[in-house]
């Protein structure tokens, strides 16, 4: 299998942590590739219209899109469950908080769009404001959700370390330790995981 990632991208990092927790890593080849905003790229296009890090190319050619269902298919492919519950309400609720987690990586994603790739005098600070806040009071969510922060590892932990992680390397002043320090202790803990050190993006 090859997955396309970058180093810098929460969503690859997700994945190359469940890569390793599933113990699949050896059996996936990286395939380094970049996707910036306003440029275009066939070749990446061909493999994917949405542009979008990561994608998992099967030996057969398929492709299989989006953080979430990759690692989805890898922990099936590793027998299942170990990830993600393979039923009841407790799959279902994990799959709830991923989702927020999925959509708080987004909104962080746009405000650094937003402050780096928009042409300057063009940006729109409410806007920009708006995706901060859904991210912040994402956080403030999971601050409060001790039953997460101390279960056995799983995608929401990993969602979780990723967002956190993204938040040190792309907004390191804004503050979110001081803030919660519930998520501060939670994600010291987790860099003690060799999955989760291994994968901490490069210096911004």
């Amino acid at each position: 299998m090859k997955l396309t990632f970058s180093p810098a991208s929460p969503f690859a990092r997700k994945v190359r942590i469940a890569a390793i927790e599933t113990g699949l890593i050896d059996k996936i080849e990286f395939v380094p590739s970049a996707v910036v905003p306003g440029q275009s790229n066939e070749e990446y296009s061909r493999i994917t219209p949405l542009k979008k890090l990561p994608v998992l190319i099967l030996d057969n050619g398929d492709v299989i899109l989006d953080s979430y269902v990759i690692t989805e298919y890898l922990d099936e492919l590793a027998g299942g469950g170990k990830l993600i519950p393979a039923s009841g309400p407790t799959r279902w609720q994990v799959k709830t908080d991923h989702s927020l987690l999925q959509g708080m990586l987004d909104s962080m994603l746009l405000c650094r769009y937003e402050k780096m790739v928009r042409p300057q005098g063009l940006q729109w600070q409410a806007w920009s404001d708006d995706h901060w806040n859904r991210a912040w009071t994402g956080m403030a969510r999971f601050e409060n959700k001790p039953e997460v922060l101390s279960r056995p590892f799983d995608i929401v932990q990993i969602g979780l370390t990723c967002v956190l992680g993204y938040a040190d390397f792309r907004f390191a002043d804004c503050g979110w330790r001081k803030a919660y320090p519930k998520l501060d202790a939670f994600h010291q803990k987790m860099l003690e995981r060799p999955s989760v050190k291994i994968s901490v993006p490069p210096a911004a």
